[in-house]
């Protein structure tokens, strides 16, 4: 049977899975065994890169991750391949100048890059133009992202107004981009059903399991009619990654939504990522096993921060558990402090550093830079407004807030890029070298030593 409106499937487990569940450790070598044969399996593309991917492979794993494209691609000859970037922020945890933006969105695609999804913390479209531009230049999808949060200032009617945004600025496709697992199973079908009423290009829906709630959304949105869903190999799925992508085969098999992917053909590569997830555990020492816990909806971090969090905090020395509760009940606060922006890179790490503090050393006795930043608009335009304790303590008369792009304050930055790391000793660097080098120069630098 032809079906004429199969669900189509992003695999997840190259990025987010491991990124949520192995705090992105997962290497090339790791990959490459099953690469022909999940591009076998008929999914509507693979997420394989972006995210945290690029600075691990350089942090972490000593792997170059343009080369990691590149061997993906050489063996991935059928199936999309989709990346995530942070807007304006690239992949890093600022903003970069337009210059640096387009040539890495250029560099992407030409290594290997179909889709690209864009987001920002903020939801603030300006610091999406330059990504969002760059990639239809390039000939890539370019998918607008609606990063979904609960507040007092975020509605449905919210999100209808920011998909109109984005499509008016050429987005291929929709993302709802739920990384907590904080979209309730009928909350999504009622926004998708709101947003299939009115915007015309697809509607992509990204959820984790966190709250326990992953699962029933992605049904759910799948019955609003989404035309697109994130799911992850069993394996590196559910917890605080994303519904099981052979649960949802096997679900849809035979219904009007039928996703027309074999099962069995998931099997063998499900059996191949549970001896690779051992290993990770293993090798680097990882606690992967994230209870669901719904006390998500209150402190709102998303998955592969979890997996990072007790880890990060362990290291700073911080070993109570009651810390760690007190970290994750401040949360909440220091974000309605901040104008509820939704958490995710960067502000779901700025937010949770300013917690973490907070906790450590008393409220707001000491504000990091990316705290103030935020406060002066530097980040851009909140989505409520923020408190007045807050900007007591942050503006004075030499710091006044933005109301414009962040990024119009940054000049072209990647001749500068390449000056400097000519006078580190690579004059002949390639530009895929200058763009690790912008992004990540204290860890890009330590892996040129070693590899070039």
């Amino acid at each position: 049977m032809n079906n004429p409106n199969p669900v189509k499937i992003v695999e997840t487990v190259l990025r987010d899975g491991h990124q949520s569940i192995c705090a992105t450790r997962m290497r090339t070598s790791d990959m490459l065994p099953v690469l022909e044969q999940l591009d076998d399996c008929g999914f509507y593309a693979l997420e394989a890169w972006g995210g945290a991917t690029f600075d691990s492979c350089l942090r972490y794993l000593n792997e170059d991750p343009w080369e990691r494209l590149r061997t993906i691609r050489k063996h991935v000859k059928k199936t999309k391949l989709q990346m995530l970037l942070r807007g304006q922020n690239i992949l890093g945890y600022n903003h970069y100048a337009d210059d640096v933006v387009t040539e890495f969105v250029k560099r992407s695609v030409a290594n290997g890059i179909d889709i690209i999804r864009i987001f920002d913390a903020f939801n603030d479209t300006r610091n999406l133009e330059t990504a969002m531009k760059a990639t239809k230049a390039a000939g890539a999808e370019a998918q607008g992202t609606l990063v979904y949060t609960i507040s007092p200032y975020h509605k449905d009617s919210d999100y209808l107004r920011l998909a109109h945004e984005l499509e008016d600025m050429g987005a291929d496709s929709i993302c709802i981009k739920d990384m907590s697992g904080l979209l309730a199973p009928y909350a999504a079908y009622n926004l998708v059903d709101t947003l299939k009423k009115e915007i015309k290009v697809p509607i992509n829906v990204h959820s984790h399991c966190t709250s326990g709630m992953g699962a029933m959304t992605i049904l759910k949105s799948v019955e609003a009619g989404a035309d697109i869903v994130d799911t992850a190999l069993s394996p590196f799925a559910e917890s605080t990654s994303h519904m099981c992508t052979e649960s949802l085969v096997y679900t849809l098999k035979g219904q009007p939504r039928d996703t027309g992917i074999d099962g069995s053909k998931l099997t063998p590569i499900a059996d191949h990522f549970k001896a690779v997830r051992a290993d990770l555990e293993k090798t680097f020492s990882l606690d992967t096993k994230m209870m669901v816990n719904p006390q998500v909806l209150s402190f709102q971090i998303p998955g592969g921060m979890l997996s990072n969090m007790r880890k990060q905090l362990s290291g700073m020395g911080v070993t109570d558990p009651a810390k760690y509760e007190a970290v994750l009940k401040e949360m909440p606060k220091v974000r309605a402090d901040l104008g509820y922006p939704p958490l995710v890179t960067p502000s779901s790490q700025i937010v949770g550093t300013m917690a973490t503090m907070n906790v450590l050393f008393g409220r707001y006795k000491m504000i990091p830079k990316e705290v103030k930043n935020i406060v002066l608009g530097r980040y851009g335009k909140t989505p409520g407004p923020i408190s007045e304790e807050l900007k007591k303590l942050v503006i004075t008369p030499k710091n006044q807030p933005i109301t414009y792009r962040p990024a119009d304050d940054i000049p072209p930055q990647m001749e500068k890029m390449r000056s400097e790391l000519a006078a580190k000793g690579y004059p002949n660097a390639s530009v895929e070298d200058v763009l690790s080098y912008a992004l990540f120069p204290e860890v890009a630098l330590p892996f040129f030593q070693k590899n070039r």
